[in-house]
C-alpha cells in the first residue's frame, strides 16, 4: 500500500510540475490559429472575457501567463509575462 501512496504522490509531482505555460509552447502559438489549437496546446485557458467580438483569454495568473486574443474564433494578437 505504501508504495501505490508513494507512485501517486510522484505522479501527481511530476503532473504539478509539468506546466504548458513555457516559452516553447508560446513560441508555437501563430496569428489565424484556431481557438482549438490554442487549446490542445496550452491546455483549457484560466479566464476568458468576450467583448464586442473579441474573445480575450489568459493561461496562468499575475505572475506568469500567456494571453491571446480571438477574432472570429482566430488568434489575433498575442503576449506573454515572465515565460522561462
Amino acid at each position: 500500500m505504501k508504495i501505490r501512496t508513494a507512485l501517486a504522490m510522484g505522479l501527481l509531482l511530476a503532473l504539478l510540475g509539468c506546466s504548458k505555460l513555457t516559452l516553447e509552447n508560446y513560441n508555437k502559438i501563430g496569428v489565424g490559429m484556431s481557438y482549438d489549437e490554442v487549446t490542445l496546446l496550452l491546455g483549457a485557458p484560466d479566464r476568458c472575457d468576450d467583448v464586442m467580438g473579441v474573445r480575450s483569454c489568459q493561461w496562468g495568473d499575475d505572475k506568469r501567463s500567456i494571453h491571446v486574443n480571438f477574432v472570429g474564433g482566430k488568434v489575433l494578437l498575442f503576449s506573454s509575462s515572465n515565460l522561462k
